[in-house]
């Protein structure tokens, strides 16, 4: 019995190792292309200077809303002060039960009007629709059944006039140059059929007229380690998978997409909980299937400044409809994986999101079981055990570190010493504490799924802090 738990053991042993060997190279490779490119960008724009054109593609900003009513008017207010021409705004309000489209109205003097909506995708019943002009830019405001986020982009689409669509959440924010930068991949390639940018923490800075004024690290501990899982989570993999077009994910609180392949891809399906990643996958499908020259990008200077939770219980909300959105995704395209045709795609990148996001909260829970076994039966190394976990900490730190302050070097923040020390520690606590707590919350998050699939969820909004001069 016990070689039979020996040879357990040491097959066990040698798949973790493995497992974490092929995790930490690929971070680790992820994160160097990232800062490297990013730094070369910035270098080649101070020897040269940025390229400005002198045309635009026109873009129809489509924000779904569901009791937004803290947020949503700063949210198209900081759109409107976009460095960019030929765009429109189209909030979409999802069946709120608060004052959300009261305040639009309200705040932009927005008038009633009648306007057939044209249903290129199915979406819920328009309940009213509201337009209004603000600074030569057109917004508009539908009022519609409750259906859902992936609905209400659905609705945004057969409203919007515009062949490029831009979607980005009721509680984000964009700076000023955020729309020019996530266009240029489209302006530089028109093969570009979808485009992701940055998604950075709002919590702990200042708008003014589209600029950052003031950065530094979130008080609460929650919303600051979030601050140090985004900047790597970006930086790590969505920069090298741009090299080989295998981005899987285009953040729904900020994406841009071409209209016409998406309406012939079908649009975003109402039926999935992770409707940003879905689409993404779909159009990937789409245009291997019918032999389209495509590519999907990621620009990592459009940034869009978003509210993260900032609860522990928010946050348990958030991952798990993350997760469940994430299994649905993969379920629903898992005979990509390795098919012929889709290169890299369908190896590297299907590959990674399987092993190292989906099925790692079970292989790292089953690891925790394996070492509590092996320490009952005396079959542990234990200064080698806690040497090499230590060694991979202090690496998976390292990483996060560079992530992070590659990122405010880009953007020319500055944060004081007590920030650059709260983040160096902080980074510990988020690999070791954080991520065992939402590594719980995943592994349990596809029980009872299917009862609350369609639920927006509900977490608690601030106040945005945006000004104008």
């Amino acid at each position: 019995m016990m070689d039979m738990i020996k040879l357990f053991l040491f097959f066990v042993n040698v798949f973790f190792v493995a497992y974490l060997i092929g995790y930490s190279t690929f971070l680790f490779l992820s994160v160097l292309t990232g800062a490297s490119q990013l730094y070369q960008k910035r270098r080649d724009e101070q020897l040269k200077g940025a390229l400005r054109r002198d045309f635009y593609i026109p873009i129809s900003i489509i924000v779904p809303a569901h009791n937004e009513e803290k947020t949503v008017v700063d949210t198209v207010f900081s759109l409107l002060e976009q460095d960019y021409h030929l765009y429109e705004i189209i909030v979409v309000d999802d069946g709120s039960t608060d004052k959300t489209a009261q305040y639009l109205v309200e705040a932009f003097n927005m008038k009633n009007i009648r306007r057939p909506v044209r249903r290129r995708v199915a979406c819920k019943k328009e309940l009213a629709i509201y337009e209004a002009v603000h600074n030569n830019i057109s917004i508009t405001l539908v009022v519609k059944e409750n259906g859902g986020k992936a609905d209400s982009l659905n609705m945004g689409i057969n409203v919007s006039n515009y062949p490029y669509f831009l979607c980005i959440d009721a509680d984000s924010m964009l700076q000023r140059n955020s729309l020019y930068e996530i266009a240029k991949p489209v302006l530089e390639d028109d093969r570009v059929v979808a485009c992701g940018g940055q998604v950075a923490v709002s919590n702990g800075i200042r708008l003014v007229n589209g600029e950052v004024r003031d950065y530094s690290m979130p008080k609460k501990l929650v919303v600051a380690m979030q601050v140090l899982e985004y900047e790597r989570s970006f930086l790590a993999s969505r920069i090298f998978m741009n090299h080989f077009n295998g981005n899987l994910i285009i953040s729904g609180a900020f994406g841009l997409f071409k209209k016409e392949t998406v309406l012939l891809a079908g649009g975003y399906d109402a039926s999935t909980m992770g409707e940003d990643m879905e689409l993404v996958v779909k159009l990937h499908s789409f245009c291997r299937a019918n032999r389209i020259d495509y590519s999907i990008q990621y620009a990592p200077d459009a940034i869009c400044w978003s509210q993260v939770p900032g609860s522990i219980k928010d946050l348990m909300k958030q991952r798990r409809r993350w997760h469940i959105g994430l299994f649905e995704s993969l379920m629903k395209y898992r005979n990509v994986v390795g098919k012929k045709g889709y290169g890299l795609l369908g190896t590297i990148s299907f590959l990674y999101f399987w092993i190292y996001e989906l099925l790692s909260p079970y292989i790292e829970v089953f690891g925790l079981l394996t070492i509590a076994l092996a320490y009952a039966v005396n079959l542990i190394n234990e200064p080698f055990m806690i040497l090499f976990f230590l060694v991979y900490a202090a690496f998976g730190c390292i990483l996060t570190l560079i992530s992070f302050f590659s990122r405010l070097y880009m953007q020319n923040m500055k944060i004081t010493w007590k920030d650059s020390l709260k983040a160096i520690l902080l980074s510990g606590f988020e690999l070791v504490g954080l991520r065992f707590i939402l590594m719980l919350v995943r592994m349990n998050a596809l029980i009872g799924y299917r009862k609350n699939r369609h639920n927006w969820g509900t977490l608690v909004r601030q106040k945005h802090h945006r000004e104008s001069e």
